[in-house]
């Protein structure tokens, strides 16, 4: 579909959807700063290509970071267009084929599926016109950033990572960020649930070495296959073959038997050594909005660099929503939907993951409901589904709803019944997510809204009988039929007391320092710290929701550590302030990082 990365550029400022900065520009957090500012604009703003970096290669940053530049990426006009051919490519292959005729006509299809597949070349791509091999393979050459001031030190933050199942030979392209410790190591950040840590387990068993490949860059569905839940043992480039309706053109590596995109920018080449104890990475400011704190994970060593002569290193930025991830995550619900209501869920209509739930946590489906109660069975199907298991809170609504409508599932929402439409469970969380006591482990909770009767009785909240020290904010109860509470951290609570001053459905607590937050906050703030089975009761028809920050080890319930969330500091602020206008960039645009530092818990990436 494109040739390189530099081609995709150049489609993207014929587009106006990209600004070039020609001032020279740190690696080191105000790349970053400047890129926070620009995706949080409306619709996310431009792609921004930094030429002046204070290394030899340029750095592109929000690439992905708007709903028309993710659709550019992956060759369509609207993310829409991918899930209509995917549902017309599935209905031809499952419908029935009475006659020969019928048959004949599979031909066709049969013939372009087979342009999907990956295919090796011989001698060299393009990715390998400069090649560094041993001590000339320095990680220092490359533009790397540290993005945020707590990080542990700077990260590759769209890498491919290919390794290979020793035992099959399938190959495996994961994204899994990678901390630089030197100029030829780095982290490798795989979680337990990952196909990579899977491998590292196989050959760890074998004891034997590792070798791994890194991609960087080339055609912008690479980056997007490596993110997206494909089953295990499917090659993630059979997917980029069918988004692109055009295989994808592997060469060997120069030091490891690993085959990678011959036209991708740069491939860090190296291994993991399985017989050496991991090693602590981290901090790093994470697509959650909060940092993700050290823990261990194995060393990759390096033995080549290769790159393009005109290579663009591409980087993406994580933090508080909406970042560049959101428009990931929209394709991958437009382009998952087909596959969910063939091989899981076929009462599912549409599938709604807001920015607001950072991926995982926050899911909207609408379903056809052919029997009484089968949303429960849709709920616990999607929760023991691929990465669906990563699930915190599902809503399920009538196949009517427009689950994009923040008006339609507020009526939904205010006019539930929460004593019949509570399903409560239990399963795997997201390693990242850090309100749960046991990591990887915790409660989940859906609402079935798919029988929701109108009320009568309007919503109410008497906040008079409430003990002093509690705020109460009613701006969301009639239309959500919800009430913000204000406390302090450490205020004990009755939840009894608060149910019996309501005559609404949720009644949600917060910090008294995320007084001043949008609704849209306050649902990431919600979502990002609580875990259900602890801080969520049903009390007399009203849920009463704990979204504080749980001070760490305070109880057996409460994780042992707590982290910060992810913000710019002062000097960098004031830095690109300084500096805006020599970017050219428009109309100065304020550090949203000055609206978010309110949330700050004490200094640093975790809650002292």
């Amino acid at each position: 579909m494109y040739k390189s990365l530099k081609d995709f550029v150049e489609k993207l400022e014929r587009a106006d959807e990209l600004i070039r900065i020609g001032t020279p520009v740190s690696s080191e957090l105000e790349i970053a700063e400047i890129t926070d500012r620009m995706v949080k604009t409306e619709g996310g703003g431009k792609a921004l290509l930094f030429e002046n970096t204070d290394k030899e290669f340029p750095v592109l940053t929000n690439l992905y970071g708007s709903e028309r530049r993710m659709a550019m990426a992956l060759g369509v006009e609207h993310l829409t267009d991918i899930s209509a051919r995917l549902d017309s490519l599935i209905g031809t292959v499952t419908s029935p084929k009475e006659s020969l005729v019928d048959k004949l006509r599979m031909l066709p299809l049969l013939g372009e599926a087979s342009q999907w597949f990956p295919r090796k070349r011989k001698g060299r791509g393009e990715c390998q016109q400069v090649v560094l091999e041993g001590d000339e393979a320095k990680l220092s050459l490359l533009p790397i950033l540290k993005c945020w001031p707590h990080d542990g030190g700077r990260f590759v933050t769209l890498p491919m990572v290919h390794t290979i199942d020793p035992d099959n030979g399938i190959r495996n392209v994961g994204m899994y960020r990678m901390q630089i410790f030197d100029d030829h190591t780095t982290g490798l950040h795989w979680h337990r649930h990952k196909t990579g840590a899977r491998h590292y387990e196989a050959y760890k068993r074998r004891g034997e070495r590792m070798p791994v490949a890194v991609a960087i860059g080339g055609d912008p569905a690479y980056a997007f296959s490596a993110t997206a839940p494909v089953p295990d043992n499917i090659d993630e480039y059979l997917l980029t073959g069918l988004l692109r309706g055009k295989a994808v053109q592997l060469v060997k590596c120069i030091t490891n038997d690993i085959y990678v995109p011959e036209d991708c920018d740069f491939v860090i080449e190296g291994y993991v050594d399985t017989a050496e104890d991991k090693v602590l990475e981290g901090d790093f400011g994470d697509h959650t909005g909060f940092y993700s704190l050290t823990d261990y994970y194995p060393k990759f060593h390096v033995t080549a660099i290769t790159h393009r002569k005109d290579a663009v290193y591409p980087a993406t930025i994580v933090g508080i929503p909406p970042q560049e991830d959101a428009y990931i995550a929209m394709a991958t619900e437009r382009i998952f939907l087909a596959p969910i209501r063939l091989v899981m869920q076929p009462e599912v209509e549409d599938m709604f993951m807001p920015s607001a739930g950072t991926q995982h946590n926050i899911t909207i489906i609408s379903m056809r409901q052919l029997y009484e109660r089968q949303a429960s069975k849709v709920a616990l199907g999607l929760w023991g589904a691929g990465q669906m298991m990563f699930n915190k809170y599902l809503v399920l609504t009538p196949a009517s709803t427009n689950v994009r409508s923040a008006e339609e599932l507020a009526s939904l929402l205010r006019n539930c019944d929460l004593n019949t439409s509570l399903i409560r469970s239990e399963g795997i969380y997201d390693v990242l997510d850090h309100a749960t006591a046991k990591c990887g482990y915790g409660g989940k909770i859906a609402l079935d809204l798919t029988n929701v009767a109108p009320k009568e009785a309007a919503p109410s909240f008497d906040g008079t009988t409430l003990p002093s020290g509690i705020e109460v904010n009613y701006e969301l109860l009639k239309e959500w039929s919800t009430v913000i509470l204000y406390a302090d951290n450490d205020e004990p609570i009755n939840r009894e007391e608060i149910a019996k001053a309501a005559s609404c459905n949720f009644v949600v607590l917060f910090d008294t320092r995320a007084k001043g937050l949008t609704a849209n906050e306050l649902l990431w703030l919600f979502a990002a710290n609580t875990e259900p089975t602890r801080d969520i009761s049903l009390v007399e028809g009203a849920l009463v929701i704990d979204a504080r920050a749980k001070r760490p080890g305070a109880t057996k319930q409460n994780p042992a550590r707590w982290p910060n969330i992810v913000t710019a500091d002062e000097q960098t602020i004031a830095l690109v302030d300084r500096r805006w206008d020599e970017y050219g960039i428009g109309e100065k645009v304020e550090s949203p990082s000055l609206h978010y530092r309110r949330l700050q818990l004490s200094e640093g990436a975790e809650w002292k």
